[in-house]
């Protein structure tokens, strides 16, 4: 006997099952359904990101044929510059891919818990895209260039369309796909440099140019960073691989909740950990050992898309999967009373705002360093650039651990989840008086 349609349960006088919400089922994430290990990976993260971001500012230095980090300064300065290209070049947007594509996979499971249709909770995540590619490109254009809300904004509405919805084979597959992509592209791009030689070496242009911090007049440095902004986002967005497929990898953990429960995936985290930095640090040492001089090599084996170059990028996935696993692990290991130590609360605190971090960077960036602004950038170098990220990125913890304890949310969270939900369900409206405790742990 075929099984009764809603229809005739209905007309038999029994009720009709619910049908599923058109709209949101419910508002964002409880503060009652957050995970520790996301949120202090998502922390840690905007420090390596403040970090990352720092050469963009140093406008006054000398670049060699990189044309990223400078080649003057003196003996801690190099220390620094080596740091960054083996542990953070190319390494922090794979991560931050990951993370964003947990989040999407977090949002689309709440929703459909609370009663919502799988097409209604990806239609949701598309307006969520949409809102963040306007919100790149105002602070890309207005401040800084490298703006990377554009570039996984575009990236996710595409990929959130195409594989939301997807088996988890399909999902590996395709970061399978994305990641012979990337080595391929990668390994093309090295030998166009190769053939090119000295012609490449000698049309470098500094970082620092792209992102306009150099320009005294702010106009004229909007429109300069209007054009990067939409270079960075669409091209990242389109073609940059590494996070397609850091996104897809970051659903399918989502989906296994590998952040939410570690001690579940401890093979798994450690395997990742241990692999994933170790090709990742090893696939950045050529080039910071160039950089600092201690190999020699010819100008055009450094240069942007250079060999050197293409090997750090085709390492930075797995360099970025590394840190997350490793944080993860980090997490699972702290006792009790760590959990609730001030360091830790600080920093998930910052993890669960970290829009409003992100923002607040280019905020105590932007006006301090750039030459249209008050132009400190000429006077800082490398060690002294990286002292003052800290001390914003510490900065913005303390603003967010003050709103943490105030029970408030961050600004740009806050605004964007009116954007996404509306002003009713906003606050997590709508969700499960009583959810399953597999369906409660959300970053």
């Amino acid at each position: 006997m075929p099984e009764p349609t809603p229809s005739t349960t209905a007309g038999a006088g029994g009720p009709a099952p619910p049908a599923p919400r058109r709209g949101p089922a419910r508002g964002g994430v409880l503060p009652g359904e957050r995970a520790l290990a996301p949120d202090l990976a998502r922390g840690l993260m905007l420090l390596l990101i403040v970090l990352s971001n720092t050469g963009f500012y140093l406008w006054a230095a000398e670049h060699g044929p990189s044309g990223w980090h400078p080649i003057d300064g003196g003996p801690i300065d190099r220390v620094v510059q080596f740091a960054m290209i083996v542990g953070l070049d190319l390494r922090v947007f794979p991560l931050f891919a990951f993370l964003f594509g947990y989040g999407m996979a977090q949002i689309m499971r709440r929703q459909v818990a609370a009663g919502a249709s799988e097409k209604t909770a990806v239609r949701l995540l598309r307006r969520r895209s949409l809102w963040l590619i306007l919100f790149g490109l105002l602070h890309g254009t207005l401040l800084m260039a490298g703006d990377i809300l554009g570039a996984y904004g575009v990236a996710s509405l595409i990929l959130g369309a195409l594989f939301l919805r997807r088996r988890d084979t399909t999902l590996l597959v395709w970061a399978g796909v994305f990641t012979l992509l990337l080595v391929v592209t990668e390994s093309l791009n090295a030998v166009t440099v190769l053939e090119a030689g000295d012609t490449a070496a000698a049309d470098t242009t500094p970082s620092t140019e792209y992102y306009a911090s150099g320009e005294s007049d702010y106009a004229t440095s909007v429109v300069m960073r209007f054009f990067t902004w939409l270079f960075v986002a669409f091209g990242g967005g389109l073609m940059g691989f590494a996070f397609h497929a850091a996104m897809l990898l970051g659903v399918w953990a989502a989906r296994r909740r590998v952040l939410e429960e570690p001690g579940r995936h401890l093979g798994l985290l450690r395997t990742v950990a241990v692999t994933g930095l170790a090709v990742g640090w090893l696939g950045g040492l050529p080039n910071a050992l160039a950089h600092v001089g201690l190999i020699d090599v010819a100008p055009a084996m450094l240069v942007e898309l250079g060999p050197l170059y293409t090997l750090q990028s085709a390492t930075g996935l797995p360099g970025g999967l590394g840190y997350v696993a490793l944080i993860a692990l980090v997490a699972h290991g702290l006792s009790a009373r760590a959990r609730a130590s001030l360091p830790v609360a600080a920093v998930a605190a910052v993890g669960k705002r970290s829009l409003s971090t992100y923002l607040t960077h280019s905020l105590l960036f932007s006006p301090i360093l750039a030459a249209w602004g008050l132009g400190l950038g000429a006077y800082l170098h490398t060690a002294s650039m990286a002292a003052f990220a800290v001390g914003v990125w510490l900065l913005t913890v303390a603003g967010a651990y003050a709103l943490e304890r105030a029970g408030r949310r961050g600004p740009a969270e806050v605004l964007l989840r009116r954007l996404m939900y509306g002003r009713a369900r906003e606050d997590g409206a709508g969700a499960r008086e009583a959810p399953q405790p597999t369906e409660s742990r959300g970053g």
